[in-house]
């Protein structure tokens, strides 16, 4: 895993506390913020909308996540909230966004969503590309998932409808949102790329609502189609070959990698905390590596626990001296396979402890050696393990010297 996960809240135009996760990217730099809108009725914790912004970070792209107004963990009333709340919470998402992490340059839209983020577009100056998956190209589109509740909404002003299984109170204000919506206008003076993802037996919004939405948006535009999807993205493996997708097209429009750090110089290694409990970045060269602790005593897990990298480094050398002097004899070796494990003993008679209770650190190797070996290949080639530089090192006195950066 590759990226990290935060709470991100923040107020709409109403006052209202919207609830969102932020999706940012552990290792890569970041290059660019995006903004997802889910689909109707769902939440933040779609499995699109959260498979999709955890593929997108990891690609480099933090990615926030939000229930719209009313739905999920968000205050307000899904009953007073529709359309045209749901463009403006994308709006105050993105001012919020700003002042954090930075400027949305993506916005991606799922279904209704994806209506959403055509509508909210030239709203959002910073914004470089647009993304719909199976969005409506009408918005009034939406009122077919309330079947026949419509009447009863029109008739009473007000009534509990039934989407999905799930009970929402919808008013005549949400359904008189929905009409007349400039849809086409607006892709027509989008002037943003725009990416139009859809599948072809979509059963909730049929593939013409993606030809119509393509044929009305000026190029730059490209459509992908989703062989296999559903509407929803119920299979995680296709909600990341989107998220894949959509990384790898939005390169064109967003920076370069060039921003990434210099690399380290040889020999210096820097850590510095990542968020979390105890998520920690190290560098070295040009390389980035998670540390952290399981999930058992409060860590994400995200990444080997400082012990493992000690482990690591003394099996990684043994590693290699074992197979270098193999190379430079002639040895038939063919491959190397160590497991390290670390514990404490107690020694009575200690005579080099540095403790009082006598403890030693113990750490045990067990060395396995393929090839066409002879045993004196194989008493060599052990005798060479217990000369590699971090086997020496560990065995040294070591003296650490800290100072204030």
């Amino acid at each position: 895993m590759t990226t990290t996960t935060e709470k991100f809240g923040f107020e709409n135009q109403f006052g209202h506390r919207l609830s969102g996760r932020l999706e940012r990217p552990s290792i890569v730099p970041t290059r660019a913020v995006a903004l997802f809108a889910h689909c109707f009725t769902c939440t933040k914790n779609s499995r699109a909308a959260v498979r999709i912004s955890a593929a997108l970070a990891s690609q480099g792209i933090a990615t926030l996540r939000f229930d719209f107004t009313g739905l999920g963990s968000s205050e307000g009333e899904f009953a007073e909230s529709g359309f045209a709340s749901n463009v403006s919470d994308l709006v105050s998402a993105s001012r919020a966004l700003e002042g954090a992490v930075g400027a949305p340059s993506v916005l991606i839209g799922h279904s209704l969503g994806g209506a959403a983020v055509i509508a909210a577009a030239d709203q959002i100056s910073s914004v470089k590309a647009v993304v719909t998956i199976g969005a409506p190209f009408e918005v009034e589109h939406v009122l077919g998932q309330l079947g026949d509740d419509l009447a009863a909404v029109q008739k009473n002003g007000q009534a509990e409808v039934h989407i999905g299984g799930r009970p929402f109170v919808v008013d005549k204000g949400f359904v008189e949102q929905v009409y007349d919506q400039p849809q086409a206008e607006r892709l027509k003076t989008l002037n943003k790329a725009l990416l139009v993802m859809h599948a072809p037996h979509d059963d909730i919004v049929a593939l013409e609502n993606a030809s119509a939405i393509f044929q009305a948006a000026r190029h730059p535009k490209n459509f992908i189609s989703l062989d296999r999807a559903d509407h929803l993205l119920t299979n995680d493996r296709q909600a990341e070959n989107v998220a894949a997708m959509i990384a790898a097209w939005a390169t064109s429009y967003l920076p370069e990698f060039d921003e990434a750090e210099e690399p380290l110089p040889a020999g210096l290694v820097s850590v510095e905390t990542a968020g979390g409990k105890f998520r920690q970045l190290v560098k070295c060269g040009s390389h980035r590596i998670l540390a952290d602790e399981p999930s058992t005593i409060g860590g994400g897990d995200l990444g080997p626990t400082p012990y493992d990298l000690l482990l690591a480094s003394l099996g990684t050398c043994t590693s290699m001296t074992i197979k270098m002097y193999a190379d430079r004899k002639g040895i038939p070796l063919e491959q190397v396979h160590i497991e390290l494990e670390h514990s404490r003993e107690h020694h009575d008679d200690c005579a080099t402890c540095n403790n009082a209770q006598n403890r030693i650190d113990v750490i045990d190797r067990t060395i396995t050696l393929k090839g066409n070996l002879s045993e004196e290949d194989q008493r060599k080639l052990m005798e060479i393990a217990d000369k590699c530089p971090v086997h020496r090192t560990l065995e040294n006195r070591i003296d650490i010297h800290s100072t204030a950066g």
